[in-house]
Order: C-alpha cells, then sequence, then structure tokens
C-alpha cells in the first residue's frame, strides 16, 4: 500500500511537472499587416481567461459594436465569451479589463495603440475605425489552437496605415455570388485591415442590381441563357446561370460592411460592357439589336448610344437609384474597353459629334473626345448629388475634369500621367494586382484562370508610389486595389483559393511604409495567417509552402544558375535526372549549377508530408547562351529578359506570362544567332505558346537561313501556316525543322505573327501577339 501511494505520489509530481514546463498559449504581436513600432516590455504578462472583461467608456457608446467584435474573436480562441461592460468615463480603468477608448491625438484617422501590462490590456484609436483596427491586430496575435487561457507579453504598440484607400474588387458579374459569399469577402477585408470594397455590379455578361425604375434589367439583364466553356472556345455548357441584389440586400451588405469600417462602392459599367442593359433596352444600342446577355468573355462591340438623348436620361435614372442605396464618396462609372467602332458609323453618334465640334487630333479620336463628353455630363451629375466620379484609366483619354479620380490598371504609367495632371489615382496594374492570373508557373496543375502571373512575391514587391513623381504629384497617390474578375471563377471556394493568402501580401503593400517592407520577414510572420485560415475553414492557395525556384543563365560560366526557396525552415530536397525527389535525394544547400541537360524537381518536406514538386528543364544546344541580336523590338509589355531568353537554355510553360517567353505584336520575329564558329547544324526548333482568346495566336510563316559571315544569308527551311481557326488547338506547339547537314556560323529564325485576327474572334482585324521561347539548334 505504501509502495503505491508512493508511485502515485511520484506520477502526480512528474505530471505536475510537466504542466508547468509546458509553453502556455502566447499573443505573438507580428502580425499581418506588420504594426509600424512593437516595444516589448518588461515585466509580468496579462493572462486573458474568462473572467476578464471587456470595458468601454459610458460616453462613448459607438465602441459597443467593436466590443463585441472583440468579444466574438476572443470566443473562437478561448472557448468562451468575455463578458462587454460599459464603465463610468471618470472611473478608474477597472484591473482584468480589455479596455478601448477614443481620443488618441494622431494625425492620421485610422491609427490606434495597444498597451499591455499585468493589469490589462488598452486599445485606443483616434476613431472608432482604428479602435477596429487595435482588435484586428489583436485578433491575429492569437495562438492558432485554443486555450483556455492566453498570455499577452507587455508591449506598446503604436501603427496607422500608409494610405487612406485599401481596397479589393470582386466582379459579381460574370459570376454571381451570394449576399452570405459577400460578406465573407468583406469579412475577409476585415480581417487584412481594407477598408474600400469595390463592388462590379454590371457587365456584358450579368446585371446584378434591382433597379426599381427599370425592373427588366434584373428580369431579363441578370439571366444568361447558357456560358461558354473555357476560353471562348465556341463550346457552351447548356446552363442557365443567373441572380441579382435586391435594393433591400444592397443595404443589408451596406450596414454589414459599415460594421467592419469598410466603404462600398458600387460600379455601373458604361458606357461599354453594358450589354446585359442593352438586351432590356435595344433601342439605347447603336444597331438597335436584337441583343442577348453575353454568353462568351471578353469585350462585347455592342456598347451604349451615347449620341442617344434617351441613353443619358436612361444612364441617370440608374445613378439615382445607385446614390440613394450607397453612402459612398465614390460611384465607379467603369469607362473601360468601350469598342467606338458602331459609333463611327452611327448617325446619332456622328450627329452629336458635329454638334459638339469634337474633332480628332494628334492626341484622341473624335470618338474617345466623345465618350469624354459623356462622362463629364455624368461627373456633373454625380457632383450635384454630393459624389464624385471614379472610374478606370481609360476616362483619361479625350480629357477629364480635375475632380474625377482614376484607377489606374493597364500599368503604372497610367497612373503617373493621372498623378501628373492633378487627379487623385488608385494603383491596381494588372502586373502585380490582378487576382484573377495565375499564382504559380506550374499552370497545368492549377485550376483555369485568364492568364498573367501574380505570385504572392510580385504581389509583395509592388510599390504604388513612382520614383518619378514630384511631392505634389505623389500627394495624389491615394492608395492601392486589388481586383477579382470571375470569368473563370464560377464558386466562392475558387474566390477563397485566388485571393489567399495574395490578400496578406496586399495588405502589407497597403498598410506598411515602404521601409519596414521585408518579404524573407513577411514569409516567417505567413503561417500564422496560413493557420487562421485552416481554421477558418478557408481554401487558400498552397504555392507558398512548396519550392519557388528562380532560374539565371550565366554566359560567362555557360551555365544555368537555379536557386531554390520555400517559405520557413522546411528541407529542400532535389534530383536533376527528372526523379521523384525524397527525403534519401540530395537536400539543397547553395545555388545549383547546371552545365549540361538537365530536369531538375524539387519539393520542401514538411511535417505534413512533401509538397507539390518543382520541375526546371534545362536544355544545352549549339546556340545556348550565344550571342543573339534582333532586328524588330520585342512588344514592350512583354519584353522580360529581352533577346537572351531566346537562348538561355529554359523552355516555357504554357502560361506565356512567366517571363520564359517575349512576344511580338505588328512585326516580325527576326533573330540572328552567333554560334561563335562554323558549326554543322541538321535541326532547328522554335516553339509557340498559344492561348487564342488572349489574342496570342500561332505564326503564320517561319523561314530559317544560315550564313558563313553574318551579312549574306541563304534560305533553308520556309514553311507557312494556314490562319487559326475556333477549333484550332491552344497550348505549346513546337515547330521542328530537320534539314540536311549545312556548315554555318550565323543562323536566323523569321517568324511572322498573325497580323490580322481572323473574322470568328472577337477582335477580328486586330493585331494578335507571338509569343516565342527557346531557338534550339543542334
Amino acid at each position: 500500500m505504501r509502495k503505491n501511494l508512493q508511485i502515485t505520489m511520484t506520477l502526480l509530481g512528474i505530471t505536475a511537472l510537466v504542466a508547468c514546463s509546458s509553453p502556455r498559449p502566447t499573443a505573438d504581436y507580428r502580425t499581418i499587416p506588420l504594426p509600424h513600432t512593437i516595444q516589448m516590455q518588461d515585466g509580468s504578462p496579462f493572462t486573458v481567461r474568462e473572467s476578464v472583461k471587456i470595458c468601454y467608456s459610458q460616453e462613448e457608446p459607438t465602441l459597443r459594436e467593436n466590443a463585441e467584435f472583440l468579444a466574438l474573436y476572443l470566443s473562437e480562441a478561448l472557448g468562451s465569451t468575455l463578458p462587454i461592460e460599459a464603465v463610468a468615463h471618470d472611473a478608474n480603468t477597472p484591473e482584468d479589463c480589455i479596455m478601448l477608448k477614443l481620443g488618441l491625438k494622431a494625425s492620421n484617422p485610422e491609427a490606434y495603440t495597444i498597451e499591455v501590462n499585468d493589469r490589462g490590456i488598452e486599445i485606443s484609436g483616434k476613431n472608432e475605425s482604428g479602435v477596429f483596427y487595435g482588435i484586428q491586430t489583436l485578433r491575429k496575435s492569437l495562438p492558432a489552437d485554443p486555450a483556455a487561457e492566453i498570455l499577452f507579453p507587455r508591449v506598446k504598440i503604436a501603427d496607422e496605415p500608409r494610405f487612406p484607400y485599401r481596397g479589393m474588387m470582386l466582379d459579381v458579374s460574370r459570376y454571381f455570388f451570394t449576399v452570405d459569399q459577400v460578406k465573407e469577402f468583406i469579412d475577409l477585408m476585415a480581417l487584412h485591415n481594407l477598408n474600400r470594397f469595390h463592388w462590379h455590379l454590371t457587365d456584358d455578361q450579368g446585371w446584378r442590381i434591382e433597379i426599381k425604375h427599370y425592373p427588366r434589367l434584373t428580369e431579363i439583364g441578370s439571366h444568361r441563357d447558357q456560358t461558354v466553356i473555357g476560353k471562348n472556345s465556341g463550346r457552351f455548357d447548356g446552363k442557365p446561370h443567373g441572380g441579382f441584389y435586391t435594393q433591400e440586400q444592397i443595404r443589408e451588405v451596406v450596414d454589414y460592411a459599415a460594421q467592419r469600417h469598410i466603404t462600398v462602392i458600387p460600379e455601373i459599367d458604361m458606357p461599354g460592357h453594358m450589354q446585359s442593359a442593352l438586351a432590356c433596352f435595344p433601342e439605347l444600342g447603336c444597331t438597335g439589336g436584337p441583343y442577348e446577355v453575353f454568353q462568351q468573355w471578353g469585350v462585347s462591340a455592342d456598347v451604349l448610344c451615347v449620341g442617344n438623348p434617351k441613353t443619358l436620361e436612361f444612364v441617370k435614372n440608374i445613378l439615382e437609384e445607385v446614390v440613394e442605396l450607397f453612402p459612398s464618396e465614390y460611384i465607379h462609372i467603369g469607362g473601360d474597353e468601350c469598342d467606338k467602332k458602331h459609333w463611327k458609323t452611327c448617325p446619332k453618334c456622328q450627329g452629336k459629334i458635329r454638334s459638339l465640334g469634337l474633332k480628332t487630333d494628334c492626341q484622341h479620336t473624335a470618338e474617345e473626345r466623345l465618350q469624354s463628353n459623356f462622362t463629364c455630363e455624368v461627373e456633373r451629375f454625380l457632383n450635384a448629388r454630393g459624389r464624385r466620379l471614379i472610374g478606370w484609366d481609360e476616362i483619361l483619354e479625350g480629357g477629364l475634369s480635375p475632380n474625377a479620380t482614376v484607377m489606374a490598371w493597364r500599368g503604372v504609367d497610367r497612373g503617373v500621367e493621372a498623378a501628373r495632371q492633378l487627379h487623385d489615382v488608385i494603383m491596381t496594374p494588372t502586373s502585380h494586382l490582378y487576382f484573377d492570373h495565375y499564382q504559380s508557373t506550374d499552370k497545368e496543375h492549377e485550376p483555369l484562370a485568364i492568364g498573367g502571373l501574380s505570385t504572392v512575391e510580385r504581389v509583395y514587391s509592388f510599390e504604388p508610389v513612382p520614383a518619378q513623381l514630384g511631392e505634389e504629384e505623389r500627394r495624389h497617390i491615394l492608395g492601392t486595389q486589388a481586383n477579382l474578375w470571375t470569368e473563370y471563377i464560377p464558386t466562392f471556394e475558387h474566390v477563397q483559393y485566388m485571393i489567399l493568402p495574395r490578400l496578406d501580401a496586399l495588405s502589407e503593400v497597403q498598410w506598411c511604409a515602404p521601409e519596414k517592407k521585408d518579404y524573407k520577414d513577411f514569409e516567417q510572420r505567413l503561417p500564422r495567417m496560413l493557420a487562421c485560415y485552416d481554421r477558418l475553414g478557408m481554401n487558400y492557395a498552397r504555392h507558398i509552402l512548396g519550392v519557388q525556384t528562380r532560374v539565371e543563365s550565366d554566359p560567362t560560366q555557360k551555365a544555368v544558375i537555379i536557386k531554390l526557396h520555400t517559405m520557413g525552415d522546411a528541407p529542400i530536397h532535389y534530383t536533376l535526372d527528372g526523379s521523384e525527389p525524397t527525403t534519401s535525394s540530395p537536400r539543397y544547400t547553395a545555388p545549383l549549377k547546371i552545365t549540361q541537360s538537365a530536369t531538375m524537381k524539387a519539393c520542401a518536406i514538411r511535417p505534413s508530408g512533401k509538397n507539390t514538386v518543382s520541375t526546371e528543364q534545362v536544355t544545352f544546344h549549339k546556340a545556348t547562351m550565344k550571342p543573339i541580336r534582333l532586328v524588330h523590338p520585342i512588344d514592350k509589355g512583354y519584353l522580360f529578359d529581352g533577346e537572351k531568353t531566346l537562348v538561355d537554355g529554359l523552355t516555357g510553360t504554357p502560361n506565356y506570362s512567366t517571363g520564359r517567353w517575349i512576344a511580338f505584336r505588328g512585326n516580325d520575329l527576326e533573330a540572328v544567332i552567333d554560334l561563335e564558329s562554323e558549326q554543322t547544324i541538321s535541326n532547328v526548333d522554335l516553339s509557340t505558346c498559344v492561348e487564342k482568346a488572349s489574342w496570342v495566336f500561332d505564326a503564320r510563316m517561319i523561314t530559317v537561313e544560315v550564313s558563313s559571315d553574318g551579312k549574306h544569308f541563304r534560305r533553308i527551311v520556309r514553311e507557312e501556316y494556314p490562319a487559326s481557326g475556333e477549333d484550332s488547338p491552344n497550348g505549346i506547339i513546337t515547330h521542328h525543322f530537320a534539314f540536311d547537314k549545312v556548315e554555318a556560323r550565323y543562323v536566323k529564325v523569321i517568324a511572322c505573327p498573325e497580323y490580322s485576327m481572323p473574322k470568328w474572334h472577337i477582335a477580328s482585324g486586330e493585331p494578335a501577339f507571338l509569343f516565342v521561347d527557346e531557338i534550339i539548334i543542334e
């Protein structure tokens, strides 16, 4: 009996010792976005447990809502709901309390501070939004796993956002999302300290907002009979798609966002992107129709007839109701991608051009000036109701009033142009902030996307204020926004996948001062957010858990250098023979120097298992890293690493925006490669990347010529190809040319693009892009 008691006491002692030595769940203030200053203090921490109260002053009743948010967030971590109490204004702050306060002395209206000592936590804000962002920081500091008690180390945090405009756009026209899903989108924005929800409510493919003056807009315009499969393949799914928001639901969403200190900015796109409205009112189009709600992607050539006086009346009646529904200072009128070909032949539009005395000059066409006149009419209407017009950067074309704000989407240079004209600017360039773009170069294992490439790191690298702007011009950069167009995003789970974790990178671009940004440090903080997404059941993209590769050619060493990286300290294992890497494969410790053809495969090994395998194909041939010159310029939008891309030993993936391809448009690829000595050659390969819906076509003719002196060339191959049809395949097309052996030092390859896209294409008559990668010579 005595022995058993001794064993029992020993076991209890061991259990107590283990319990005492186990680390207690502790808050980590290095959140995303990273607070401006975090000053850790000496002394005992504060323990948050179910006995702790959330308090605010009786004289600051507007903080009740924030207190309820904090109670909700803490209940998810603690498993219990903390009581909320309004205390007398002149009373001492009670112990064991999280105190919310207003009145912080700060120049930034969204500033906040957090102070933690052994008696409690105090969150102070310049106004209610500042307190809300302090609460979000506290929320994101919580441990990933629930616990009955959480330690908050003593700290002083002072924080404020860099930009007053921190936005995210959701397109609900291409695919409709429910009110609950829109609210969930807003919740994710709140988690990341965003404050502007740009709601793209109308487009060619669907009208999503109830307008009581025009019930047909939702009776007819909110439904399309079917949807094209893939990228305007010519095949359709045969399934009706539709939906719209009642005005009551609109108000519900606006209120829901306001509670989270987010302003909803509605977009009614005009005068282009209006085919869903024209399907209801064909008399407002230049041709008179008939029209149907657009069933494919891209831009419809059918736009509002701005020469018809009924059109402006129609637009004003719609905006009258929009202004009543949305208290936002800004009303977005789109203004982008308005095809003007019908205006050029429309008697009403041409008549209005003559009556206004609009002329074509070296800067703008008469039709562009007609759109500008329409935009100014709409702006006057909005200004008279105390609102400001905002639109995509096309509204600059033809002139614009100083009050209008420009969303620069076609490039940072458009924002520079607008700021220099003293317009306020929101930077939202396709190059970095289009979240409908692919997130990885591994397109084959990704859901279908519109194209492009915007990795988490690329999003993080964006600087919204161009260095070339002067001090006064810089003040006009109000902030930045990411856009999610949904042509290829039919479900809300897919929406989550496309924005997470890129939204984390965006939040630091919007919130943090440039000198505070550090991508490696960001990666160290990101796992806590991923754990939060796991807890919330979010479908986030996991590319960042895999291996990112950076590949550079080094002509001096005649080598390809491969650098591997993954988030955190997970070991990376690789192979060079194309086999699947395992824990027995070599472990990556330094850049790989490749001097012969190889297939590199790498993966990160984590406790949860092996992640996606990254692959790089390196091909050495007679032209690899040899001097090359181009006769004609590369398209400036797809310059990447220039002509050396064609001889760097690297072949492109099916995504033409990865930097492995260069593009030509309206002129030929004409490349001359110096093999540096006479060589015997008998094969030339040239690959093109085809994505017809994105205006990317195959070559129409390819010629190979050789020379001994680089001046006098003789043709050895010439192949002509028929124009692409609607059913012609997309993807990588390899053109292989085998011929009798010849001796040559110089090889010239000429590839002619499609100069005029065929009649079946939505952009018929426009020049196509020709994307080419490695020229392989053997």
